[in-house]
């Protein structure tokens, strides 16, 4: 009976026990909760404003120069790099605290509803040699603060800071990638907005005369003035004007909203482009000797490499230090508050070494497993570079290829544009029909759009080739961050690149 006396109150404890963790466990359960219509409709005008109002308006024509500034300093994805820069700037800062030495203060207080008490027996007859005595209040208060340094840590921590500031630079050669892509990207949708913005005014105008033929078609053929198969073939000649017309107006509409993305500026926004005053051929008399040159010692992609060769180093010794035993410098005060205790405070030093003796069979295979993670890094910096100096080559032929037919290009435009005066003035005279001046006028088109995209493959050959010998579109240091700051360091570093790409430069 009394043993089961007691195992009823452990019962009913066990019971109350079990209740709290049931409630403790469904407390902690989490059910999904759906964001609302109305808390996306809250976030949509500060989502517009952190995207558009914090940049300058447009103030007047875009040149090539304000295009790239403004894609350098307002494009969101050019600042999820410069975000992820800051960010490992963070995490260098963080590997070099690991560096430092271990400082740990605590404090405790402990409550018991009993006396620690004990006594002693005699180890030979099993008897209590002691009355039970009491050495720890039931109330204590404890404080430490200690001071710890590991020699091996310290070595470890140092090559992984080594690595962590090489990972930063990688991430800014990541950013000269970006860069040097995004300004490719603004000069390819500059250069098809020129062509948009000067062929518009063109092709309306050539539409409503070709549809104002088209009405006139309609009445002769009503009328019966000519022959049916001939008023049908005039009109299918007038409609494949207008249908061609239709497809490249189309085409040429999307030039500018691609460049209005890029600089970031709102969709729709209306603008105008620079339009230059004539297509110059780029310079080009750099030896391709030189190039090679330029293009192994500039290029993000090789330096990336360089870089993670030297990671891969770090790594080896890195593991080599991970072999080694470990020694430990400790210092530290303590403080009990236990009546008890002859001295309630004291000091203490230590110095302890350790070494986990299997590290010596592991030591051969973790050797072995970081210089193979340096070796495929070498590896891949030789392949990347001769894929560098293959880009280089391409590069230089397609820019020779893009200039000949510039060329061809600006030769035959000239002929249809004096084919379509000749055209044009002999129909404004009355010697022949509108037939023929349209069909010229479109072929002027025609012959003008392949022009300006002939020019703009040619402008993109040449950005190509300053971009495959590593060359910046923007020089390191800039008299600003402001728009027009940046504008004029494009404006330095485009006449730079041109010198560098021309052999001025050596």
């Amino acid at each position: 009976m009394r043993v089961l006396q007691q195992a009823l109150p452990q019962a009913g404890g066990l019971r109350l026990l079990s209740m709290a963790v049931v409630l403790a466990l469904t407390g902690c359960a989490v059910s999904p909760k759906p964001i609302s219509v109305q808390e996306r409709q809250a976030t949509l005008e500060a989502d517009r404003q952190a995207m558009f109002g914090s940049q300058e308006a447009l103030s007047g024509p875009v040149t090539l120069q304000e295009a790239m500034a403004r894609a350098l300093k307002y494009n969101l994805d050019y600042r999820v790099k410069l975000m992820e820069e800051a960010m490992a700037q963070r995490q260098l800062d963080l590997s070099s605290l690991d560096m430092l030495p271990r400082l740990a203060a605590g404090a405790g207080f402990t409550s018991r509803n009993k006396d620690n008490a004990s006594s002693s027996q005699n180890v030979e007859t099993g008897q209590q040699s002691l009355v039970p005595s009491v050495s720890t209040e039931r109330q204590q208060r404890t404080a430490d603060l200690s001071l710890s340094w590991n020699v091996l840590d310290f070595g470890v921590s140092y090559y992984t800071s080594q690595q962590q500031s090489d990972r930063l630079l990688i991430l800014q050669q990541r950013k000269r990638k970006v860069a040097q892509q995004m300004m490719q990207q603004v000069r390819e949708a500059w250069w098809q907005a020129v062509a948009a913005q000067q062929l518009q005014t063109r092709i309306d105008s050539l539409l409503k005369e070709a549809e104002a033929a088209m009405e006139d078609a309609r009445q002769v053929e009503v009328q019966k003035l000519r022959s049916p198969l001939e008023a049908l073939t005039y009109r299918r000649q007038l409609l494949d004007v207008i249908r061609q017309m239709g497809i490249i107006r189309n085409a040429l509409s999307q030039a500018k909203p691609r460049l209005a993305a890029i600089m970031n500026v709102p969709p729709g926004q209306r603008f105008d482009v620079a339009v230059p005053a004539e297509l110059t051929l780029p310079p080009l008399t750099l030896g391709i000797d030189r190039m090679e040159e330029m293009a192994l010692l500039n290029r993000p992609e090789l330096a990336e490499a360089r870089y993670n060769e030297r990671i891969g180093t770090a790594e080896t010794r890195k593991a080599i230090a991970k072999l080694l035993p470990g020694l430990e410098f400790s210092v530290g005060e303590h403080y009990d508050s236990n009546k008890f205790l002859v001295n309630n405070a004291w000091g203490d030093a230590g110095l302890r070494i350790s070494w986990n003796l299997l590290n010596l069979f592991n030591a051969g295979p973790i050797t072995r497993a970081a210089n193979a993670q340096l070796e495929v890094a070498k590896a891949q910096r030789m392949a990347l570079s001769m894929a560098v100096l293959t880009q280089v080559h391409v590069a230089y032929l397609d820019f020779q290829g893009r200039s000949r037919q510039f060329g061809l290009e600006k030769e035959l435009n000239g002929v249809e544009q004096r084919i379509y005066e000749q055209n044009r003035n002999a129909s404004n005279s009355g010697a022949q029909g509108r037939l023929p001046s349209i069909l010229a006028n479109a072929n002027s088109v025609f012959s003008s759009l392949r022009l300006y995209q002939s020019y703009g493959d040619l402008q993109n050959a040449y950005g190509q080739m300053g971009a495959s010998l590593g060359l910046d579109p923007l020089p390191s240091a800039a008299a600003g961050h402001d728009l027009p700051a940046l504008v004029a360091a494009f404006k330095g570093a485009e006449q730079q690149w041109q010198g560098s790409i021309a052999g001025e430069q050596q």
